[in-house]
């Protein structure tokens, strides 16, 4: 019986996946390869993102295995992952991220 997956892990390093259509408050994240169960604490909309790991603030938000932000705030499993508890990178820190790949 095929599942009825409503969100997406891209990378199986990622600490958040993307709602495949809007997930509601008390509803179950189902992704493909992921057994956990993960009750939404919030609404997560269609494109957001969703934490599947406690995520503490200073981590970084991992999304296609890669660093697209950091948290500014815990982020517990469960809670939607935006711009209000996430901080976008700054140039050391892209700089970082791309030498990995110069080198």
């Amino acid at each position: 019986m095929a599942e009825n997956y409503n969100a997406i892990r891209l990378n199986e390093n990622d600490n958040v996946a993307v709602a495949l259509k809007t997930i509601r408050t008390g509803e179950v994240v189902i992704i493909k390869d992921l057994d956990k169960k993960i009750e939404v604490k919030q609404d997560i909309l269609y494109g957001h993102k969703v934490a599947i790991k406690d995520i503490t603030n200073g981590d970084q938000i991992l999304k296609y295995g890669e660093c697209m932000g950091i948290a500014t705030e815990n982020i517990p499993i469960g809670y939607h992952v935006h711009v209000h508890n996430v901080r976008g990178l700054n140039e050391e820190e892209r700089a970082q991220i791309i030498a990995r790949f110069v080198r």
